[in-house]
């Protein structure tokens, strides 16, 4: 049986262009990695620190880790891509060009016989009322014809770059707050109307592995700036790693 990997919170493009590219390479390591044992991959969001797509322009760069998942999809290996806060408005290119199923809502499979509910995980939960009063207007059909048609393409990627916060967030590192997270809260909601075995988010940038119930776990796959984190699922069971954890077993 092939396994299943979940990954999140790439933000390719922060908090600049040599991290970036040193983050994009160790990327397409992990990729060659889980290659000839992936049965499906999920992008959890946040992989971009900004996208926009318009009719015929795209952010330019990430070109190695694009070209990783053309290969990988062509393998044969299924791409999800859930969208996040920085990549919210990914749409029709990455499905057109590579053949990634993309997804903007949080959604619940069962893959080995495994029930796992999954999403990115912004705007979720309790409070954070600036965020979903924000997602509503960039979510909204009106907000971005002005922004694509208005504004050219170089002057909207400044300003998207320079809205996203993650270059500050490059720097810190969170810490997880157990019943205080916002996205176990929203768990704990959803688990009086639905029973997975495991719910697995990004958007926090700590990793996570926090049972719920002692059937259900809440997992969080962490952000990519340090220990390169994943979660995988074999045989039906989820598992977190990091990839440096592999590395450097292999340098010793």
């Amino acid at each position: 049986m092939k396994k299943v990997y979940f990954v999140s919170d790439f933000h390719l493009g922060a908090p600049d262009t040599q991290k970036s590219r040193e983050r994009e390479k160790k990327i397409i390591q992990w990729l060659d990695f889980i290659k000839p044992t992936a049965e499906k991959i999920f992008l959890l969001g946040d992989i971009f620190d900004f996208w926009y797509e318009w009719n015929n322009v795209i952010p330019k760069g990430f070109v190695r880790f694009l070209g990783k998942l053309a290969e990988l999809k062509d393998y044969g290996i299924e791409i999800y891509f859930f969208t996040g806060n920085h990549d919210l408005w990914a749409y029709s290119y990455l499905e057109t060009e590579i053949g990634i199923k993309i997804i903007q809502n949080p959604m619940e499979i069962v893959i080995q016989q495994t029930k796992i509910f999954l999403g990115h995980g912004d705007g979720l939960g309790p409070k954070d009322y600036k965020y979903k009063i924000l997602k509503k207007i960039f979510t909204n059909k009106i907000a971005q014809f002005f922004f694509s048609k208005l504004l050219h393409p170089d002057f909207a990627i400044w300003l998207g770059k320079k809205w996203s916060l993650s270059r500050d967030a490059y720097n810190r590192d969170p810490q997880f707050l157990g019943e205080q997270e916002w996205l176990v809260q929203y768990c704990r909601e959803k688990l009086k109307t639905t029973t997975p075995d495991y719910f697995i988010f990004g958007h926090r940038h700590c990793q996570a592995f926090f049972p719920l119930t002692p059937k259900t776990t809440y997992i969080n796959t962490g952000v990519w700036f340090k220990n390169c984190p994943y979660a995988e699922l074999d045989n039906g069971k989820i598992s977190l790693k990091n990839f440096i954890d592999y590395e450097n077993s292999c340098h010793n």
